[in-house]
């Protein structure tokens, strides 16, 4: 007899384990992942909840974030509302992995620049053509600017509270004329 007799057997065994480890290993990384995966969903739909909620006060808007953290099978582990802006962190519920993810949900901030007008300044956006109405236009206890425009006369709409473009920027849109016909219309 040999004495490598039964050495196949030792070397199947040790590659089994071997194997079986690196599966594991896969296993719980993938594992780490989803935690992540969905702890970054409910911090991010948590946050957008208490920032759609914020006109409700701190509290409310937090209660809000963990009822729809828990939906999502999250814990909220910190919120904070200041104004418009919300600010939270979710953990995986369950699971041998509490990845800690953070979001923050509201208004863009503010890109350094040229000044924004002053609040209520708004939005004046003007096409080609277009003549300002003169001031107290329109018959008494008509809202102004609710009577149709001339024939050829351009838009005008002012949006109360929003910013002035940038300096340089062109807003603009081609009108077309509403008395022109298409060639071949109308014509015998």
């Amino acid at each position: 007899m040999s004495r490598d007799r039964g050495s196949a057997t030792v070397w199947a065994a040790l590659v089994a384990t071997v194997l079986g480890a690196v599966f594991g290993g896969v296993l719980l990384l993938g594992q780490a992942v989803v935690a992540r995966h969905r702890a970054a969903a409910a911090a991010d739909l948590a946050a957008l909840a208490a920032a759609a909620s914020w006109a409700h006060g701190p509290d409310a808007a937090c209660g809000t974030a963990r009822r729809v953290a828990r939906a999502q099978g999250a814990a909220l582990a910190a919120c904070r509302v200041s104004g418009e802006v919300a600010e939270v962190t979710a953990e995986p519920a369950t699971g041998p992995f509490t990845p800690a993810i953070r979001a923050r949900a509201g208004p863009p901030a503010e890109v350094p620049g040229p000044q924004a007008p002053p609040s209520g300044a708004g939005l004046s956006v003007e096409l080609p053509g277009s003549q300002a109405p003169p001031p107290g236009a329109g018959q008494p206890g008509e809202v102004p600017g609710s009577q149709a425009p001339p024939p050829g006369a351009g838009l005008s709409v002012e949006l109360p509270g929003s910013h002035a473009p940038r300096p340089g920027a062109v807003l603009s849109a081609e009108m077309p004329d509403p008395q022109a016909r298409p060639p071949g219309v109308g014509e015998r």
